[in-house]
């Protein structure tokens, strides 16, 4: 995901990186309170704020080319005990398991309590434009700290250094558009890009902190090296492997909720990256020019550095190199982090999981062969191994692509929202409903694109909407299945799930079939979305009754379900039509549930 700099609004009055973290120390400890307490309202976060501000005040002396304040870490302990020590405030939000344990495992407790689905809507909403107009000219602190507290209880994960540019951008646009005459086109114009912008960084956030939680920190490690290896392919292993430390532990500070922390972390590792900018990469030269609210999302969305002509060193060294088992047993994790270096510059198209891919199968491979009398000749077929690895990768996007082309979007959702029903029976129609729609709108989205940056957008997509679901079994276990592909391997967790079968344990309590359908007049009058909805809780119904029928047989059922109700509110008496054909679907239904093709078979 990249964003122009020309995102960003002109550079601002904010240039000195301590002047801004002062400045802005009240709307930093606002987006940890609002993250953390996402019911309070506003006002009664900012009431929770002035009492902590007094503290707050004397990390306003943090310096900035030292490791983050013990006092960022002081004001986080004060923060828990502020909501333990206030009845009113624990009973609204059931903290008392937490407040009876102390110190790090009541930190652990309160995260427990975040909900990144908890029932607010996704969209910040745009207050009539007079009115907000009317607010900003009165107050314009005001319009940009309700942004914020909006921001914080939706997007509990979203790394405060993020809402605070985010809100910068949202101020800018505000004051820009209330000079217009039309503010209300122009605040919808200026206004999606971000919103857009703060729902994907806000998954991609809270994606890495659950690889930092679920996995070691070997994997959040290489996730790092990875990601700034292809940004930077010109900046030597050393340098990388420190900067994908320092960025890992600026996640975990940033994942652990301590806004304040996170900030100034962020900020300190920005002017590490700019202090050395012409040796990492020239992609962040303009963005280090820019002023301290802008900079580091700037910097992490930049685009790859230009790749470098690296043909005269080969991996050879990697495959047939007689002291490789020594190097890979003397420093297994240091030896496998360059590996995963070299390899991710010579293959900066290559999405993340694939190249984490290919590191566990060399890892597992020189496990293996380190064993035996003659290990070169066992490592040294690793090339062909790797060259598979990608292939199979590629094959089972190129399958799905085209299995999208040939259904088109509907079908194509259909067909997953079987194929995962199967797998996962546990999870309620509506919750199939909604990552199979995710999934299905990758492809819709990923699928048109050449060949390259198609598998690149699909495996990016796939991590995303497989790490919510993995959430979603952390939360509430679904099945054992789930949960081996979730836990396993985070590198192999796309191709785990794609070659889940049906979940055999799950039994699903019996279903009428006139409980299963309902053929009524209302579905007339509903948008395309809704009736694919109702079609597809249909759908997911009769899967849960008999998992082993096949795609065909469930397809035959929903294109006469479709069919009828086209049929019927094209009718002069669509409700008499509902009537009667509502009972001849329940007998087709039942004739399926009954017949020997819907019995489980061998598999």
């Amino acid at each position: 995901m990249h964003i122009k700099i020309s995102f960003f609004p002109p550079a601002m009055q904010h240039t000195s990186s301590q002047n801004y973290l002062e400045e802005n120390l009240r709307s930093i400890i606002s987006t940890m309170v609002a993250q953390f307490l996402q019911k309070l309202t506003y006002e009664e976060v900012q009431t929770t704020v002035n009492e902590l501000l007094d503290f707050a005040e004397k990390c306003k002396s943090l310096n900035l080319h030292e490791s983050p304040s013990e006092c960022s870490y002081q004001l986080m302990t004060t923060f828990l005990e502020h909501i333990c020590n206030n009845q009113g405030m624990v009973d609204k939000h059931v903290f008392s398991d937490c407040c009876n344990i102390n110190n790090t495992a009541r930190h652990k407790c309160f995260l427990l309590y975040k909900k990144d689905d908890a029932g607010h809507s996704d969209i910040f909403q745009i207050p009539n434009p007079e009115q907000i107009c009317e607010t900003d000219k009165e107050n314009q602190a005001s319009v940009k700290e309700r942004y914020i507290y909006e921001t914080s209880r939706k997007h509990p994960f979203l790394y405060g250094p993020t809402i605070l540019t985010m809100s910068a951008c949202y101020e800018t646009a505000i004051q820009s558009c209330c000079q217009q005459e039309n503010n209300t086109e122009c605040l919808q114009i200026k206004l999606e890009p971000i919103r857009k912008y703060i729902r994907e960084i806000s998954l991609r956030h809270h994606h890495l902190c659950e690889i930092g939680i679920k996995f070691n920190h070997k994997v959040a490690k290489s996730v790092e090296l990875v990601l700034l290896t292809k940004k930077q392919l010109k900046a030597n292993f050393s340098e990388i492997a420190q900067l994908a430390v320092d960025t890992k532990n600026l996640h975990q500070t940033c994942c652990e909720g301590n806004a304040v922390a996170c900030v100034f972390g962020r900020s300190q590792l920005m002017n590490d990256i700019c202090s050395k900018q012409t040796i990492l990469s020239s992609k962040i030269i303009p963005c280090c020019a820019l002023p301290v609210p802008f900079r580091g999302e700037c910097i992490i969305n930049s685009e790859n550095d230009d790749k470098p002509d690296l043909s005269s060193l080969p991996l050879s060294r990697f495959t047939e190199d007689r002291f490789v088992c020594k190097q890979f047993t003397d420093k297994q994790d240091d030896f496998l982090q360059e590996f995963l270096y070299e390899y991710s510059r010579r293959h900066p198209e290559l999405a993340l999981p694939v190249i984490l891919r290919v590191v566990t199968v060399y890892q597992n491979l020189l496990g293996k062969c380190c064993k035996l009398e003659d290990p070169l000749e066992c490592y040294s077929h690793g090339r062909e191994m790797f060259q598979r690895v990608v292939l199979e990768s590629h094959e089972r996007v190129k399958n799905h692509c085209d299995l999208h082309e040939k259904l088109g979007d509907n079908n194509f959702h259909d067909r997953l929202m079987v194929l995962y029903t199967k797998k996962a029976p546990q999870l309620s129609a509506q919750e199939l409903i909604m990552f199979t729609k995710s999934m299905a709108a990758a492809a819709t989205r990923c699928c048109p694109l050449s060949d390259d940056q198609q598998f690149v957008c699909m495996e990016d997509a796939a991590k995303l909407i497989l790490g919510a679901l993995c959430r979603r079994h952390e939360a509430e276990p679904i099945n054992v299945n789930v949960g081996h592909c979730c836990d396993d391997s985070y590198a192999f967790r796309k191709p785990c799930f794609e070659d889940l079968q049906v979940n055999g344990t799950y039994i699903s309590p019996p279903l009428p079939c006139d409980q299963i359908i309902s053929l009524k007049e209302v579905l007339c009058k509903a948008q395309e979305e809704e009736f694919q909805t109702e079609k597809q809780k249909l759908l997911s119904n009769l899967v849960k009754q008999k998992p082993y029928a096949t795609e065909m047989q469930f397809q035959s059922f929903i294109v006469d379900f479709t069919r009828l109700v086209r049929k019927c509110c094209q009718a002069e008496k669509s409700e008499m039509c509902f009537q009667e054909e509502e009972l001849k679907l329940i007998e087709k239904c039942q004739s399926l549930l009954g017949s020997k093709l819907f019995q489980k078979t061998s598999t």
